[in-house]
């Protein structure tokens, strides 16, 4: 070996900079260690089931483990803070949902969710039912907006807690509407399903896993769905656009990973990638969509794109009601 040789040798083991082939080839070895992904939610609802469903296709398609960590707290914002912070190498993600586009609004947040991320791919998107008690004297959403018309206050929706998704999406729906109700919030959609079912609130608009096992059971009647189109899973339930009269409606429950900002291009293509091509698998399109939950995918703009254009529709819609976080 020559002397240039060994000096090269040497340097490499002590990890000075090396030329720009060697560089290529360590950057092309992502990953080369565990992948977490960082679900600012508690375990066990909707987005740390999804979050799970990402881990396993990164560590299929990627042959390398992606775990979960759950760090709820604070409308998901805890979770987020901590996540945004740390070092843009695609090692650690953030589960993001609807909720992200309107904590900016209810928050007096330390990060900025567009500047300070990079968007990698919408993993799912699904739809919210329009639900009531059976024994309220409407049949379809017609009625129930005409109901809340004639009887101001006197309508009563639950929702998961002051400023969730499901309260905005819900007065959103009023305000297009025209129609002033009561919010009754809840700590969690679970405890507002079972007052729902018990008649202590009138109405409750929430994800399909939560409501769709009561109305299969003639407990609560399922009135529209929040999607501009039906769901393929409920295609018997009309979306609010048309059973509403309300065509610029359209709520689409989602979510998807981000990574800190200024991830390096070649890392955003490689996760990127093995998720948009994991989440075309016919195995998994045919465990989500049973649910009314469809897999996404796509590129890391179109993503973007959407987060950009709900941070100031639901900001408007928290301002117009004068909504406080929890």
């Amino acid at each position: 070996m020559t002397a240039f040789t060994r000096r090269q040798f040497h340097a490499t083991l002590a990890g000075l900079a090396l030329p720009a082939p060697f560089a290529a080839l360590a950057q092309d070895r992502f990953p080369s260690k565990p992948i977490k992904i960082v679900c600012p939610f508690a375990p066990g609802g909707g987005s740390d089931f999804i979050a799970r469903v990402a881990a396993t296709v990164l560590t299929e398609r990627l042959a390398q483990s992606a775990i979960v960590d759950n760090r709820p707290g604070a409308g998901g914002t805890l979770g987020t803070e901590y996540a945004l912070r740390t070092p843009a190498d695609g090692y650690t993600l953030l589960l993001v949902a609807g909720s992200y586009t309107v904590n900016p609004a209810l928050y007096k947040l330390r990060f900025d969710p567009v500047a300070d991320m990079t968007p990698v791919i919408q993993l799912s998107r699904g739809a919210y039912v329009v639900c009531v008690n059976g024994n309220l004297p409407v049949k379809n959403l017609q009625e129930l907006l005409a109901y809340g018309r004639q009887n101001p206050g006197k309508l009563t929706f639950a929702s998961a807690g002051n400023g969730s998704h499901l309260h905005v999406v819900t007065e959103y729906l009023f305000g297009m509407a025209g129609v002033k109700a009561t919010h009754v919030p809840y700590k969690g959609t679970g405890p507002a399903v079972t007052d729902l079912l018990a008649g202590s609130v009138d109405m409750l608009v929430a994800g399909t896993e939560a409501l769709m096992q009561h109305v299969k059971s003639g407990k609560l009647r399922a009135l529209a769905v929040t999607t501009a189109q039906r769901l393929p899973a409920y295609p018997d339930i009309p979306s609010v656009a048309e059973a509403g009269g309300l065509p610029d409606y359209d709520v689409v429950a989602w979510h998807g990973l981000i990574a800190p900002k200024d991830l390096p291009p070649a890392v955003l293509a490689t996760l990127n990638g093995a998720l948009d091509a994991g989440l075309k698998s016919k195995e998994l399109i045919a465990k989500l969509e049973p649910t009314g939950v469809s897999p996404a995918g796509g590129k890391p703009e179109q993503f973007g794109a959407l987060i950009q254009s709900e941070i100031p529709r639901y900001g408007k819609v928290v301002r117009d009601n004068n909504i406080r976080s929890q």
